[in-house]
């Protein structure tokens, strides 16, 4: 059965070509709970076996990713709050969820619009309080699209030397996206120090000067 899904996924994407893959990323990136490993992973899979160019596949699955970003981003400028955690539930958005994002985009700052793209369950959402916060917007692109673009390669080179082997594929997206959130939780900490010595050195400064 799954090695069947596999194949289907694999085939529909190779009939869509570039732009399948640029619609099926925008589609995740976006509200819409379509995850982006059985796009990217087959994806590379067929630039492996030489049916689409790795960089053409790469730069596809980030601008999609981007777009539908962007997409939740106004989304969320021209609604506001009130319209998101009113009709979110209608696409697998619930309200708690809103909560969680404003607060993760508090704690963390512009840099949670990146590791945030990083993050499981997280990605899809983290558009929402950027735009409700109206970020910076080419902050915005240029934090979405390096987030992004590390999930995109990191995928699509799963796809390219692995291939078809979904035990290895789901053995090594475990430890990898284990890794992420130990490696973002490492920088967490450390920014959060610097935030605090930062503080510290400025009432230092202010209390001298008077």
């Amino acid at each position: 059965m799954l090695h069947e899904m596999v194949n289907f996924i694999v085939q529909t994407v190779g009939d869509l070509g570039y732009g399948g893959i640029f619609i099926m990323m925008f589609l995740e990136s976006s509200f819409f709970p379509f995850p982006s490993e059985v796009v990217m992973i087959p994806a590379g899979y067929l630039a492996f076996k030489g049916e689409m160019n790795i960089f053409m596949v790469i730069f596809m699955g980030i601008a999609g990713s981007l777009a539908g970003a962007l997409f939740n981003y106004y989304l969320a400028i021209k609604f506001g709050r009130s319209f998101l955690a009113k009709y979110g539930k209608y696409v697998f958005f619930k309200e708690e969820t809103l909560n969680r994002m404003e607060q993760f985009f508090k704690n963390h700052g512009n840099i949670s619009t990146l590791t945030g793209r990083l993050i499981p369950a997280v990605r899809q959402y983290i558009s929402f309080p950027a735009g409700l916060a109206k970020m910076n917007l080419l902050h915005f692109s240029i934090y979405t699209s390096l987030g992004a673009g590390i999930w995109v390669i990191i995928l699509t080179l799963l796809g390219y030397f692995i291939g078809e082997n979904q035990v290895m594929i789901d053995e090594y997206l475990r430890t990898i996206i284990i890794s992420i959130l130990a490696v973002i939780g490492i920088l967490g900490l450390i920014y959060a120090r610097e935030m605090i010595k930062a503080k510290i050195i400025k009432i230092i400064n202010k209390n001298s000067k008077n």
